[in-house]
């Protein structure tokens, strides 16, 4: 696929069939990209979703609910030490498997285990200090491993498959968040398996199997021929190539500010709504059985069908107009949502909001996912990348946190509308990028490699 179909539409993406479209997604490498978002999507999942349903269920209070979303604040942070994971080869691993690969193996099985002692912890009766412990020491395992798999994704996808392995990888991300979420609830739910939160997060550490597979049959990536055309640098050399380079080249684009805080506020009002819609279930007396149900039948093809059509979206639009198209129908899934909760306790209206979520969703994360890869140049994948998710995970954390203070404040209708109100200056910051070209030409200078 060329660059203007992958950037803007063109007139070769819009001429091809639909079955040319949806084919790449059955490829080796999409479907390998498929595998490493079920492991990548499975621990940020415990931490929000699962893990706010969990302080709810015992009681805690919705305000600090709201602020234990910032023990995932690692996921904010990690482009400082992604240069680190770019450049140093670990010890016999790297050898044996490649750079990427040796991390991403080490990495998940002390994620595997960090993810055991979770469950073991208990928020209940003042116990919040190791519970909070271990959730920071998870958030930095499952950050850290992000910025692996992102890495190592981008660099084992052919350009005219970057779209559609992205697309793949989203897929996977959400079935790996669905396990943690839905999954580990129903595992450890009294009206499900009940087997107790201990057990529950166990299992769903299993988690790293599909990765651990996908790394086996990628192969090791484009990245160890970075690593052996830079072996001769001197220490200054390497210093200057893994601390400054990612940032100096990112910050040489035109509209490198405006990109950054487009990043930052895209998708701050969805994740307001996250944070809080587990809480509003469980109080507007949803039974598990109820939630779980709504989620595994029917937002679970919502989410197919959203993430299936991100790619041929984004083919057929390009991907400025594919932003702002799923900017706005992201929009108007929180509206859903303001609906049910003047509803209350509404089977119908949970399955309406559910689904429109779930597809809006699962589009609009492609999307932004396969626009942030493409920002990421092939010679700084790991860090600009990890530079990126973070300033995107900022939204979802630090900017997100006083959502417990708004819905106490406002109740959960004016919350819902205020999720709406709050994603409109990211979609006027959209059009000012569009409309100045920085969209595509930001996008076409770091697919080119250009240092």
């Amino acid at each position: 696929m060329s660059d203007a179909a992958v950037t803007e539409g063109g007139v070769e993406a819009r001429k091809r069939s639909f079955g040319e479209v949806m084919l790449p997604y059955v490829r080796p490498r999409p479907l390998a990209a498929l595998l490493l978002g079920i492991s990548s999507g499975f621990p940020l999942a415990l931490l929000l979703g699962t893990m706010t349903f969990w302080l709810a269920k015992v009681g805690i209070d919705k305000k600090t609910i709201g602020f234990a979303v910032g023990l995932t604040t690692p996921y904010t942070l990690k482009f400082l030490w992604a240069p680190l994971i770019d450049r140093i080869r670990l010890p016999v691993l790297a050898a044996l498997f490649g750079q990427r690969r040796a991390w991403l193996f080490l990495i998940m099985a002390l994620l595997f285990g960090a993810v055991w002692m979770l469950g073991a912890s208990d928020p209940r009766d003042g116990h919040m200090g190791p519970f909070a412990v271990w959730a920071i020491v998870v958030a930095f395992l499952g950050a850290t491993q992000d910025i692996v798999i992102d890495a190592y994704r981008i660099e084992i996808l052919p350009e005219e498959e970057l779209s559609h392995g992205t697309a793949n990888n989203q897929f996977g991300y959400r079935l790996g968040a669905f396990a943690a979420g839905v999954g580990t609830i129903a595992l450890a739910s009294s009206e499900g398996f009940n087997l107790g939160w201990a057990a529950a997060y166990g299992l769903t550490g299993f988690c790293i199997i599909p990765g651990i597979i996908a790394a086996f049959w990628a192969g090791p990536g484009l990245h160890e021929a970075v690593v052996r055309d830079k072996s001769a640098q001197s220490f200054g050399g390497w210093l200057q190539e893994t601390l400054v380079g990612p940032f100096s080249e990112f910050f040489s684009r035109k509209g490198a500010v405006l990109i950054l805080l487009f990043v930052l506020i895209y998708k701050l009002g969805d994740a307001m709504g996250q944070v809080m819609l587990n809480p509003m279930i469980v109080e507007l007396g949803f039974s598990d059985t109820e939630f779980v149900a709504i989620n595994k039948l029917v937002g679970f093809w919502g989410l197919i069908v959203g993430t299936a059509l991100a790619a041929p979206l984004m083919a057929w639009l390009g991907l400025g107009r594919s932003l702002f198209v799923s900017g706005v129908l992201m929009m108007v899934s929180n509206l859903t949502f303001a609906m049910l909760a003047s509803r209350g306790h509404d089977v119908t209206w949970l399955t309406i909001a559910v689904t429109t979520e779930q597809v809006t969703s699962g589009m609009g994360l492609t999307v932004f996912v396969t626009y942030l890869s493409g920002l990421s140049n092939l010679a700084y994948t790991a860090t600009q990348f990890a530079l990126l998710s973070s300033l995107a995970a900022v939204g979802r954390t630090w900017l997100s946190s006083p959502a417990g203070i708004a819905a106490e404040a406002l109740g959960w209708t004016g919350f819902w509308l205020l999720t709406t109100l709050v994603a409109l200056p990211g979609m006027i910051l959209l059009w000012i990028l569009w409309r100045k070209g920085f969209v595509v030409e930001s996008v076409r200078k770091a697919r080119s490699g250009a240092v």
